[in-house]
């Protein structure tokens, strides 16, 4: 008889549709109110994802997970409320919960302990949220954005890496990290094995975008980079596992149903009558190389209003002379998507659009030094700097940063024609603290729409007091300052939209929500904290997005 390893998934739910996503230990038929699909296997691991059509709308479903007929969800005496599927009813209410980069440790003693003391990381924000929405304390929400790091391959957990010891001498490159597909599979399962995270992922749909850590820190930060870890004799296996491991536990879920049968790879599982292994690893070489080979950028609709997820790792243009956060291709589609008439547009990128003024500049000048501004002895320590201190993030990528400004100021204003969304929302994560900055573009328009930068993160795994200090440098008046006019030196243009933290920095385990209804929207950024459920989150940070009018009731 199969088991069931991880999940269940709730990945998409609308009005009428829904896909759950399971692992089993064995091919298997899986059956989910009353519908089923066959499992697929990936190098000798079995998964599923079921689609569901024709629920009912605006309904909750209760639902159990059967296994060739067997009943395998909820676990026996589960505590956890029953897992549900809400399908919606084209609302205009959404409430989008957001965070990212969450290590994989246990939610217990020692690591649980304050980030100061030894083996600290503090409280999972996420679980405390999923405590929190088990008691009946928070509003239901319609999905979860988890913006990056679901995973660190670099970081792993202490049971991850025993089983790592178990199989190869660590000794040898890539030493303790993970290494191939079969070791991505575990750091997965224990990821998302906590009994609080399994139930809140059973229940609330989601979409999840890679970043660096998910593969390995400074993931394509630059063209040199790349250069040097393909000469690496360990790196072939270890990016394509994490493509491979990419494609099945988190891309393939951000699809909605009708998008499933245009992805080539899902047809080829589904038609396959044996391991797709080797053909899910040629697929993943092909990513790795040709940048518009795959797009991973997704969206998905609330209502009247829009996600889009952006792909700023795998998308990127990287060769000497040419560097883009996102091909031209995918940017296309991105820009395309943006223009659709909603109320309300949510941009998700891992890496925040707008920083700090310092590290704004600091990172555009690096990009102009590394690509010979100041001639080549300084380009080669420009390039050390940029791996060194992490300078990767749009800011560093001047082209890209431009093309997004001139997005937004296009699709505020309604360019295109017809109405502007009455709020513009970059949502990102990565730099592991959490703020609220308001962006002006710089235009008078009475149609405009309001901009928001908001960055939560992470989820669990917060700064050294270090690094603290050293953001909150970066973050004054001083500092951007000087490193405008260090960047004005390397013959950075200045950028022509203007930003400024309304909240924050700070820099605790935290979790954001965001609440659009009608016209209005609003912002919320939690830290975690110890306690039971009712005080186990509190608020650090709130701002109204926009003030227009709410939805009618009903």
């Amino acid at each position: 008889m199969a088991a069931l390893l991880l999940g269940p998934l709730l990945r998409y739910a609308g009005r009428t549709t829904a896909t759950v996503w399971v692992e089993t230990d064995a091919a298997c038929e899986v059956e989910i109110l009353g519908q089923s699909a066959r499992t697929f296997e990936v190098s000798g691991h079995h998964y599923a994802l079921v689609p569901l059509e024709g629920l009912p709308e605006r309904s909750v479903l209760e639902y159990e997970v059967r296994l060739d007929g067997e009943p395998v969800w909820p676990l026996p005496d589960s505590p956890h409320p029953p897992s549900a599927i809400h399908t919606r009813e084209g609302e205009d209410r959404a409430r989008l919960v957001f965070g990212s980069c969450r290590v994989g440790a246990p939610e217990r003693e020692p690591y649980t302990r304050p980030p100061d003391e030894e083996h600290g990381f503090g409280v999972d924000a996420l679980w405390a949220y999923s405590r929190r929405l088990q008691e009946g304390l928070e509003p239901w929400p319609d999905g979860l954005l988890l913006c990056g790091d679901q995973v660190y391959a670099d970081e792993v957990s202490p049971e991850t890496l025993e089983y790592i010891r178990s199989r190869r001498d660590t000794s040898q490159p890539p030493g303790e990290e993970i290494a191939d597909f079969e070791e991505y599979t575990r750091l997965y399962r224990e990821a998302w094995t906590d009994a609080d995270i399994r139930w809140l992922f059973s229940t609330v749909p989601s979409l999840m975008v890679f970043d660096d850590h998910d593969v390995i820190d400074d993931w394509n930060i630059s063209w040199q980079w790349l250069e040097d870890i393909r000469s690496q004799p360990w790196w072939r296996a270890r990016i394509t596992g994490a493509y491979m491991a990419y494609w099945v536990y988190q891309h393939l879920g951000n699809l909605a149903p009708p998008e499933l049968g245009e992805d080539e790879m899902y047809r080829t599982a589904m038609s396959a009558a044996g391991d797709i292994g080797p053909e899910l690893e040629r697929f993943a070489e092909r990513a790795d190389r040709e940048s518009a080979a795959t797009r991973w950028a997704s969206s998905r609709d609330f209502g009247r209003s829009r996600v889009i997820v952006v792909d700023s790792r795998a998308a990127r243009v990287l060769d000497d002379g040419h560097r883009e956060l996102v091909d031209e291709d995918e940017w296309a589609w991105i820009a395309d998507r943006s223009h659709e008439a909603v109320d309300h547009l949510v941009i998700v990128s891992t890496l925040p659009v707008f920083l700090a003024g310092g590290i704004h500049y600091l990172e555009a000048w690096n990009e102009a030094v590394c690509a010979g501004a100041w001639g080549r002895p300084a380009a080669w320590l420009g390039e050390r700097l940029r791996r060194a201190f992490d300078l990767e993030h749009w800011a560093a990528f001047q082209v890209s940063f431009t093309a997004m400004v001139d997005l937004l100021r296009d699709v505020a204003t309604g360019s295109r024609g017809g109405r502007a969304p009455a709020s513009i929302t970059l949502v990102g994560g990565d730099i592991h603290n959490a703020y609220i900055a308001e962006v002006s573009l710089g235009r008078s328009d009475s149609s405009r729409s309001r901009v928001h930068q908001l960055v939560c993160s992470p989820f669990r795994n917060p700064l050294s007091p270090m690094q603290r200090r050293l953001v909150g440098l970066m973050s004054t008046p001083l500092a951007a300052g000087a490193m405008r006019g260090l960047a004005r030196l390397a013959g950075v243009k200045p950028p022509s939209v203007r930003w400024r933290y309304r909240a924050g920095p700070t820099y605790h385990n935290s979790i954001g929500i965001v609440e659009l209804d009608g016209r209005r929207a609003e912002a919320t950024i939690y830290r975690s904290e110890e306690g039971e459920p009712s005080d186990s989150l509190r608020s650090l940070h709130t701002r109204v997005l926009a003030e227009g009018s709410r939805a009618r009731a009903g």
